[in-house]
């Protein structure tokens, strides 16, 4: 992955704008004062405008702070992981988020994880006596599902405190990427209705988890409604992470369509090398963006696959088995729809996770590659002809894919290979109980 780091930015920026204020020398000629009137007006205002951008920087939280709407429209996220005690960063100043072991969001955040592990730690100990006790088959797999959800408790120290300085400084790299984007395009990157969909996914969030245990309470022998405390914020951290993934997939692509629009106008405009160079360090950026979500992230979601994939494994087995074993297979009890429904809640968080990376790496770099497929190099000196190739190799060079630091990438190939995965998992499992049932038989 190429980073972009500030100084080698501003200084491509400034050698932009040089390499074009001496590009316009070149076409005036001398410095006369009636030729340099005849410039296009329009022309040099932008060129003013763009030396005033240049000026500003990303080391300067001020400038940033200005810019940085990402943070603002999805800050009601971020307090939510703070609330949950999962993802412990602040906004410590303008432009900047960071992690500190010091901080009262951390402390806080230790605070809450201690006591909910005890209150996990106590219904988890009846979980396990009734895992231990029961002899019924539906009984059995749902105290072996109520004790996995109880599994990512203790994986939060690990796959949240434990990348959270990461996490901080993906978070300032969109501060950083916002001024830049408005520094060569003249724009401020805007995120249309994200806000607004960040506040119903919060809210759904909230209230699916409520309704999902309130109505296990209810269908449920055995599970009273005090046992739901160890649960409300362990399904809501795994709603909230999925939403969390979304909103920042959904980011990138609006970023990319944006990237896209500007470029194109830009060049359809004036066509210059100064232009092209600046766009292909502002998407070098971006694709540092999608890199870095996967990276900063790796830990979260490769736990999180694997609980999903465990989860959808383990309640498709259980309703497929009570159904092959009734009489009537179209009777179905409250307990075989629970599975059923558990099945479908973990696939559609999964399936939400692929989906979203898929159409965001999409989008990445088809725009940018549209408008320099489509530019007439007969029209364009050598120099602009140089940076639309340079600009096709740096795309070909990094390719937009979200990797979990290697270990797997996230698009819509990961959602087959993991429904093929738990086929042959199932297949495996059916197959094991007719043989033991068999067995049964004939020893009778």
């Amino acid at each position: 992955m190429i980073r972009i780091e500030d100084e080698e930015f501003e200084e491509v920026l400034s050698y932009s704008l040089l390499r074009n204020d001496l590009q316009t020398l070149h076409k005036v000629g001398k410095p006369d004062a009636n030729k340099l009137l005849t410039l296009n007006d329009a022309a040099r205002k932008r060129e003013q405008k763009r030396s005033e951008r240049a000026k500003l920087k990303s080391a300067n939280g001020d400038h940033v702070e200005i810019h940085d709407q990402f943070y603002r429209d999805h800050k009601l996220l971020l307090t939510l992981f703070r609330v949950l005690a999962v993802m412990p960063v602040l906004r410590s100043e303008p432009g900047r988020i960071s992690f500190s072991w010091r901080s009262g969001a951390t402390m806080y955040a230790i605070l809450f994880w201690c006591l909910m592990t005890i209150v996990v730690l106590f219904i988890g100990q009846e979980r396990v006596q009734i895992l231990i006790t029961t002899k019924d088959f539906d009984e059995y797999i749902y105290a072996i599902l109520f004790v996995i959800y109880l599994i990512p408790h203790f994986w939060i120290p690990f796959v949240g405190w434990g990348v959270a300085s990461q996490v901080a400084k993906y978070k300032t790299s969109w501060g950083t990427f916002q001024l830049r984007f408005y520094k060569i395009t003249g724009t401020s990157l805007q995120f249309p209705n994200l806000k607004i969909t960040i506040y119903i996914i919060s809210v759904g969030c909230l209230l699916c988890a409520m309704l999902f245990l309130w109505l296990l309470s209810i269908f449920l022998d055995g599970y009273p409604l005090w046992h739901t405390i160890a649960y409300y914020h362990i399904i809501t951290m795994l709603n909230m992470n999925c939403a969390l993934w979304y909103i920042n997939s959904r980011a990138i692509k609006t970023a990319s369509h944006a990237l896209a629009k500007c470029f194109k106008a830009d060049v359809s405009r004036e066509c210059h090398a100064s232009i092209i160079s600046q766009y292909r360090f502002l998407w070098l950026n971006l694709s540092e963006l999608l890199q870095s979500l996967g990276n900063a992230y790796a830990r979260t979601y490769s736990t999180y696959c694997i609980f999903l994939f465990v989860n959808i494994a383990i309640a498709v087995y259980a309703a497929f088995a009570e159904i092959i074993d009734k009489t009537n297979i179209f009777s179905i009890s409250y307990k075989e729809m629970g599975f059923i429904v558990d099945a479908i809640y973990c696939s559609g968080l999964l399936f939400i996770f692929c989906d979203c990376s898929h159409n965001a790496t999409l989008v990445v770099s088809k725009g940018v590659q549209e408008t320099l497929l489509s530019v007439d190099l007969r029209n364009v000196d050598a120099q602009a002809q140089k940076e639309i190739d340079l600009f096709i190799i740096a795309i070909e060079m990094n390719p937009a894919i979200v990797s979990l630091k290697g270990y797997v990438n996230v698009n819509r190939e990961l959602l087959t290979s993991s429904i093929s995965t738990i086929t042959i998992y199932l297949l495996v499992l059916i197959q094991f109980r007719f043989t033991l049932d068999r067995g049964g038989e004939e020893d009778y």
